[in-house]
C-alpha cells in the first residue's frame, strides 16, 4: 500500500479525531466521546504504520501531534489539578527517591554514621562534644532542656506560629545550603551532611550526660523524623549536582548538570514539604504537654512511618 492509498482509507478518522480534539480543547461538549479512546487508538496504530512504512516526515508529525494531543485529553484530563500535590507527593517523590538508592545510602552513611559516632564518643568522654562545638554553645542548648524548661504549659497560637516560622526557616536554610554546596563537585554536600551529623550527634550526648536526656529526646523524636530525613535526602539531591560535574558521560557538565538539577527537583520539592511537616511538629506537638511516654511513642511512629512511606509509597504507580 503507497502513501496516497493509506490516507484516503484513514483520513476521515484523523479529521474526525483533530475536530472531537477541538470540542474537548475548547471546553465544548463531544457527542460522541465514547468513541474518543478507540479513535485515538487507531491513530497510534497509524502513526506507527507510517514510521514503519517511512510514509513522509510531514505525515508523520501531523499524526505524532494529534496523538499528543490526544493523549493530554485522555489522560491528564483525568488528573484533577487539585489533586496533583498530593499525587506528586504520594508517588513522584518516594519514587525518585528509590531510583537514587546508592546516593541515598551514602548520604545516609554520611550524614547518621558521624551522628551515632559524635553520641556514642561524647556519652563516654564528655570532653569529646567540647571539641565539636564549643562549651558555651552546647550548655545554651542543654539549658533549654533542663527542669521545668519544656511541658510546664501550651503554647498559645501566636507563639507556635512564631516558632514555626523560625523553624522553616533554620530547617530549610540548612537543607538548602546541604544540596546547593554539592555543585563544588559534591564537596559541599559532603561536609555539610558530616557537620550536622557530628553537631547533632555532640549535642544530644552532652544534653545526655547533664541528665536531661528524657525531656531532650521526648522532645525531638517527634519533627526528628521528618527533619533529618529532609536533611539528608538534600545530601542526595546535592550528590546528585556532584557526579553531574565529575562524571557528566557523553554531556558536556553545563547540560548534565542542568538535567541533574531537573531531575533533583522531586527530591526538593519532597524535602521541602518535609520540612514543613517537621515545624508544625516542633512547633505545637514537640513543646505540648504530654508524658514523655507518649512522646516517644508517637515519635516512634513517625520515623517508622517515614521509613514504610519510602519503601512502599507509589509502588502502584510503578507497576
Amino acid at each position: 500500500m503507497n502513501r496516497e492509498r493509506f490516507e484516503e482509507l484513514n483520513r476521515r478518522d484523523w479529521r474526525s479525531l483533530e475536530r472531537t480534539l477541538d470540542l474537548l480543547e475548547a471546553g465544548k461538549p463531544v457527542g460522541s466521546a465514547e468513541r474518543f479512546p478507540a479513535l485515538y487508538r487507531r491513530v497510534c496504530h497509524h502513526l506507527a504504520l507510517v514510521r514503519h512504512r517511512r510514509f513522509g516526515a510531514d505525515l508523520e508529525a501531523r499524526l505524532n501531534r494529534l496523538v499528543v494531543r490526544g493523549h493530554r485529553q485522555l489522560y491528564q484530563a483525568r488528573d484533577h489539578r487539585g489533586t496533583r500535590p498530593f499525587r506528586f507527593l504520594w508517588t513522584d517523590f518516594p519514587r525518585r527517591v528509590r531510583t537514587e538508592a546508592r546516593l541515598v545510602l551514602v548520604a545516609a552513611l554520611l550524614f547518621y554514621g558521624p551522628l551515632v559516632g559524635a553520641f556514642t564518643a561524647a556519652s563516654v568522654r564528655p570532653d569529646v562534644a567540647l571539641s565539636i562545638l564549643p562549651g558555651e554553645q552546647l550548655d545554651n542548648v542543654a539549658a533549654q532542656y533542663g527542669p521545668g524548661k519544656l511541658g510546664a504549659e501550651e503554647r498559645d497560637l501566636a507563639t507556635g506560629l512564631t516558632m514555626f516560622g523560625f523553624y522553616v526557616y533554620n530547617n530549610v536554610s540548612i537543607a538548602f545550603r546541604t544540596f546547593a554546596s554539592g555543585i563544588f563537585a559534591g564537596i559541599g554536600s559532603i561536609v555539610f551532611l558530616l557537620y550536622n551529623g557530628l553537631v547533632i550527634g555532640a549535642v544530644s550526648a552532652h544534653v545526655r550526660n547533664l541528665g536531661y536526656d528524657e525531656a531532650f529526646f521526648s522532645f525531638v523524636v517527634g519533627h526528628g523524623a521528618f527533619e533529618l530525613t529532609a536533611i539528608m535526602l538534600a545530601g542526595v539531591a546535592g550528590l546528585r549536582l556532584g557526579l553531574a560535574i565529575l562524571s557528566p558521560g557523553r554531556s558536556r557538565r553545563m547540560p548534565a548538570l542542568r538535567a541533574a538539577a531537573r531531575n533533583t527537583l522531586p527530591i526538593l520539592y519532597g524535602c521541602a514539604a518535609m520540612l514543613l511537616v517537621a515545624a508544625l511538629v516542633e512547633a505545637f506537638w514537640s513543646p505540648s504537654v504530654q508524658p514523655p511516654g507518649v512522646k516517644l511513642a508517637v515519635g516512634a511512629f513517625f520515623w517508622l512511618g517515614v521509613a514504610a512511606f519510602f519503601a512502599f509509597a507509589g509502588r502502584t504507580a510503578e507497576r
